[in-house]
């Protein structure tokens, strides 16, 4: 059977660590640039893509023949309250979508870099006194507002499942994307040369 997609937005690197730990089960996550160091101590499987939409598609369609699959549409970490633009490539592997609205409170330390080595984002975020994490299931979509059973474009899926995801959050939708926060932050294009080990 196919799994289920999670299409949630990104505020830490731990994000489909929790979403796993919510529902009791393991699940795989759908990474682009995560540190080598951290893919070997995730105590979830990873599904590494290459920004190469059929190449990607076709990855995660094979995970998801395996285990539910957890994805950050937004392609980034963003500790702001809004989200960044959703990339419609989850829209096209599942028809089976659930969102998922994540929120984190921290007092101190951000679990996430503009700059800078990843692999250090989870150690800062537990170096908080009391960091914490909220997570909101929301429905799963109904077929009429998919790609294969509602005819609907990938953007118009992804579109719906960022506001929902913001609504259920307070937050505001944008039309920034990775790379534009990237450049606006840290002058470069969200590329990830992580060397941390």
């Amino acid at each position: 059977t196919k799994g289920t997609l999670y299409a949630c937005n990104h505020k830490t690197l731990l994000d489909p660590i929790f979403v796993s730990h919510a529902l009791s089960k393991p699940l795989a996550a759908a990474i682009y640039s995560l540190s080598p160091f951290n893919e070997v101590i995730s105590p979830i499987r990873t599904v590494r893509l290459a920004r190469d939409h059929e190449r990607d598609k076709q990855l995660m369609r094979q995970a998801l023949t395996r285990s539910d699959l957890v994805v950050c549409p937004e392609g980034t970490t963003c500790r702001e309250p809004y989200l960044l633009r959703f990339s419609p490539l989850f829209t096209r592997v599942s028809k089976d979508i659930i969102p998922v609205a994540i929120d984190v409170g921290v007092s101190m330390f951000y679990g996430s870099t503009a700059r800078g080595p990843k692999c250090w984002d989870p150690v800062f975020h537990f170096m908080n006194p009391n960091p914490s994490y909220t997570l909101q299931f929301l429905e799963k979509l109904t077929a009429s507002c998919t790609c294969e059973g509602g005819g609907k474009s990938g953007v118009e899926v992804a579109n719906y499942v960022q506001s929902q995801i913001a609504r259920a959050l307070g937050f505001e939708c944008t039309l920034l994307t990775r790379k534009d926060k990237y450049m606006v932050l840290a002058g470069n294009d969200g590329r990830n040369d992580d060397t941390c080990y």
